[in-house]
């Protein structure tokens, strides 16, 4: 926004954190100081050589997502003059590098793999860890990363946890996003997520595509079984009349009801003249939707359901049972007596289902009550 001149207010006042949650959320780093709390590791534990460097805490007060982008440009300036002022330190004269020597090692040379002195997939054979636990912790890009130690007089850890800063900071964003609006959820986002490494970023979308899969699993079930049974069907249908069947969509013709459900969607709209174009038009439409609506109700997970309703169940035969109005509208609108005959025939048919369906509903819920 400072660089390319965007206008302040788009984030200002957005996902606002107060002192008092910024505390109770356990937030640190960025988020913790752009609620008006100067706390940073490098000041309160005086680690390394960071108290011989002339630096200040940046922090904000107001806790949007607006302080939080403030704090973050000015650490990266602060984070310059620190450098600059290391570098200036450096004394001059001659020098080595140390580390070249671990590579002229032969007697074990699996000291000098990657995995061993970068990855840290095995521990030093020379060091041994005391029976006490331990935690140390330092100020992050993202906020506080903790190691948690516990010894048992070995080169392994009896436990060992790391606390990233990015998940505990990410904790409060169902907080943030009540009552806020879908433009404004970016926007917090875009903060909150910046407290993600990587990896941790890819996990949550790999998280998100798993998700998914409880929904697609069964869709692509039942489409797979609508497609063998009207297969089928039409097979059998075939086989009675003595006629060729379905046989050049797809393998012996088992796609052959997308293909007629395709040609459907792009076929020619064809509206009565003499007839009611609104209703003619309006009846699918309530048809389709109120069948794409049932499925808000339905749970495709132990924790997984759009919208959880105590009258779920019966909300769903209400709104299933609007699909035979749409079918009664599109044959009265066509202003013909065929079509309208054919419009009661289908909405008498989907009755049909409805009333046997609902008796098991009802019953399978009294059973529940029990």
């Amino acid at each position: 926004m400072i660089y390319l001149k965007l206008p302040p207010k788009r984030v200002e006042g957005v996902g606002i954190i107060g002192v008092e949650e910024a505390i109770n959320w356990g937030l640190s780093g960025p988020m913790l100081r752009a609620s008006g709390i100067q706390w940073d590791l490098r000041k309160v534990d005086r680690y390394e050589c960071y108290d011989e460097f002339d630096w200040e805490v940046q922090w904000q007060k107001e806790g949007d997502s607006l302080s939080r982008y403030l704090v973050r440009i000015g650490e990266m300036m602060e984070s310059i003059k620190i450098i600059q002022q290391a570098l200036e330190g450096i004394p001059g004269g001659p020098y080595e590098n140390l580390e070249i020597r671990c590579f002229d090692r032969v007697r074990n040379p699996e000291l000098n793999d990657f995995a061993y002195r970068f990855i840290s997939k095995k521990p030093s054979p020379t060091f041994e860890l005391s029976k006490q636990e331990l935690y140390v912790r330092v100020e992050a890009p993202k906020g506080e990363l903790g190691v948690f130690l516990i010894g048992d007089q070995n080169v392994f850890p009896w436990r060992w946890k790391i606390r990233p800063p990015g998940f505990i900071n990410l904790q409060i964003l169902p907080q943030l996003v009540k009552r806020m609006k879908l433009a404004d959820i970016m926007t917090i986002l875009v903060q909150d997520i910046n407290s993600f490494s990587r990896l941790e970023y890819l996990k949550e979308v790999y998280g998100m595509i798993w998700v998914l899969v409880p929904i697609f699993t069964p869709v692509l079930g039942i489409t797979i079984g609508v497609l063998a049974i009207v297969w089928l069907e039409r097979e059998i249908s075939a086989g009675i009349q003595q006629r060729i069947g379905p046989e050049y969509a797809g393998p012996l013709g088992i796609l052959q009801a997308l293909a007629d459900g395709t040609k459907l969607l792009f076929k020619e709209n064809l509206l009565p003249s003499r007839g009611d174009t609104r209703l003619f038009s309006i009846g699918p439409s309530i048809a389709v939707i109120s069948i794409l609506l049932s499925y808000l109700i339905i749970p495709f997970g132990s924790n997984l359901v759009l919208s959880d309703l105590n009258i779920g169940v019966f909300l769903w035969i209400a709104i299933s049972s609007i699909a035979p109005i749409g079918l009664l509208m599109s044959g009265y609108g066509s202003n013909n007596k065929y079509s309208f005959l054919g419009g009661l025939r289908a909405a008498a048919q989907s009755i049909s289902y409805e009333i046997p369906l609902t008796l098991c509903v009802l019953s399978i819920s009294l059973r529940a009550i029990r």
